[in-house]
């Protein structure tokens, strides 16, 4: 079987990007990557060969798979023996709808908390007003799956079906998020995003992010909250 190619946005804050790169790396599956910056230089010569012009896109055996979850999907049926799904039925169920849940939710936190590995912004993103209810609503929302994906199929190991799985992939740049913007959570929580910031891989791509110098100022809270200053 020929390696496969992950291309990917920067480490910084290309989210979606993370997702089935640390999926790889936790599974440890090889595979080449490339990583092209966002917005920069020649984004659209890139963009414009990749099928629906967004990172990440795997390429493997002559096809160009696209969308994190699809990649994900991919991953499970090529490599089965990395068990990227729970085995039981009902805990396989239930990490495909919390993974959907993720994938097609959260819009809230997603707008108001861009992921930034290298920055630290505690209390900020939390909005004002409505907005600050919607983005609590979807913070305890996560708290909640974690809490009750911990109590019901955790016991086993450190994530949230015991072992490393795809969903706990798709919520990886959450944790760093609330990471990022210091956002309080229970002990249960607590100690899985502890878990997730310890794997080895996870600290590969923070390390790599941090040192990158070029900066995005979209997803830069100060751009979000409506402050940036152009220097």
């Amino acid at each position: 079987m020929s390696k496969p190619e992950l291309i990917i946005g920067n480490k910084n804050y290309s989210s979606w990007s993370l997702r089935p790169w640390l999926a790889f790396k936790v599974a440890g599956i090889e595979f080449d990557e490339t990583m092209v910056r966002l917005f920069e230089n020649d984004w659209d010569h890139h963009k414009a060969k990749l099928p629906s012009g967004t990172v990440p896109v795997l390429k493997h055996e002559g096809m160009m798979i696209w969308e994190t979850l699809a990649i994900l999907e991919y991953m499970a049926e090529t490599w089965p023996e990395a068990k990227l799904w729970p085995e039981d039925k009902h805990a396989r169920a239930t990490a495909r709808s919390i993974s959907n849940e993720m994938h097609a939710g959260f819009p809230e936190v997603r707008a108001n908390m861009p992921m930034n590995i290298r920055s630290y912004y505690p209390g900020r993103g939390r909005g004002s007003g409505e907005d600050a209810s919607l983005i609590n609503r979807d913070i305890r929302r996560i708290e909640e799956v974690w809490t009750d994906m911990r109590d019901e199929f955790g016991k086993g190991g450190d994530f949230l079906f015991g072992d490393f799985t795809i969903a706990d992939a798709m919520f990886a740049p959450i944790v760093s998020r609330f990471t990022t913007y210091d956002v309080r959570l229970n002990g249960i929580c607590r100690r899985y995003m502890d878990a997730i910031l310890a794997l080895p891989a996870m600290i590969e791509w923070s390390d790599a992010a941090r040192a990158e110098p070029w900066t995005i100022k979209e997803d830069e809270i100060d751009f979000v909250e409506g402050v940036w200053k152009e220097d």
